[in-house]
């Protein structure tokens, strides 16, 4: 471990030590008991933020699956325990972030939300100065967080003001350029009606998914490359299997599963540029260079879908 990392856990232990001992004031009596199994929306800070986006429910629904989990400070593992960072290091790794294992960086991951009131589910939210816990946020003052120990992953209140709130999702309301389906593709187009159908399911456009089979594949539903992607979509097996496609050569199920793939990957990146980055060198890439991986494979892709694009 950095030095900073061993004085954030230093933080953290005294943090916990202080939540063990008794209260002597009216303030330390609300912060412990808000530690405990209590749930009274009434006692909790601040106000309720209830717009939430796709990829900020599905953090929560991953957190919600460690419900019950023991805490065990340096936990990593669920089938063991976890502590408060490790918690939010496992939900998020689930879905593609990759986010750093202690609290006090958590808290500088994503970007800041102004207060409470403009929080998302799915938001994390610091807590201490330096910072020693961090939860994840779930609508309504509630937050789900991995509290001491002697305690369980829980649901509990937001007992008090956030010292960082950070959102790594997408934003609620953001819209994706090219992500529509009123974009059809032209006559001739090989497997347009795929493209549509698919476009009406998850809203994609159709357009999108054409240029992308093209760019892929050259519409061959029997392609292979020499990484061992398959089909029309170019699908890597492990990613087929993630998204229920039995047959990557079908081209039925390779255009459905490519088209919920990219649904998910507009949604979380808020970019049509940023989701054809992430298709062709995975969402971890895109993370790590906050944009386009300076590939030169990926640039070339995107830069030649988007063409494609600007051109129908």
């Amino acid at each position: 471990m950095t030095v900073a990392e061993v004085t954030s856990r230093i933080s953290q232990i005294q943090a916990q030590l202080a939540m063990l001992s008794p209260a002597t004031s009216s303030t330390s009596s609300v912060f412990s008991g808000a530690l405990d199994d209590a749930t009274d929306s009434s006692s909790v800070t601040g106000a309720a933020g209830t717009t939430s986006s796709a990829q900020g429910e599905a953090v929560v629904a991953g957190a919600r699956k460690y419900l019950g989990v023991p805490y065990v400070w340096g936990g990593t593992d669920p089938a063991k325990g976890l502590d408060c960072s490790g918690l939010v290091q496992k939900v998020y790794s689930e879905l593609g972030y990759d986010l750093p294992r202690v609290s006090y960086q958590q808290a500088e991951a994503g970007r800041p939300v102004d207060s409470l009131a403009d929080a998302q589910p799915g938001d994390i939210l610091a807590f201490g100065s330096p910072v020693h816990h961090v939860a994840i946020y779930i609508g309504d003052n509630q937050m789900i967080e991995a509290p001491r120990p002697g305690k369980d992953v829980q649901v509990s209140p937001v007992y008090e003001t956030p010292t960082a709130i950070r959102r790594v999702v997408p934003d609620a309301a953001a819209t994706v350029a090219g992500a529509g389906t009123s974009a059809r593709v032209t006559a001739g187009t090989p497997y347009a009606s795929l493209f549509e159908s698919a476009a009406a399911r998850y809203g994609v456009g159709a357009d999108l998914l054409s240029a992308v089979a093209r760019q892929e594949s050259g519409y061959n539903p029997r392609a292979t490359s020499h990484a061992g992607a398959q089909g029309l979509m170019q699908l890597m097996p492990a990613t087929a299997r993630g998204l229920g496609v039995t047959d990557a050569y079908d081209p039925a199920q390779a255009v459905d599963g490519a088209a919920r793939l990219l649904s998910s990957l507009l949604d979380r990146f808020g970019s049509t540029e940023l989701a054809l980055a992430a298709y062709n060198a995975g969402p971890g890439a895109v993370l790590r260079y906050d944009g386009v991986p300076p590939y030169t494979e990926t640039q070339n892709y995107v830069r030649s879908v988007m063409s494609t694009l600007e051109a129908a």
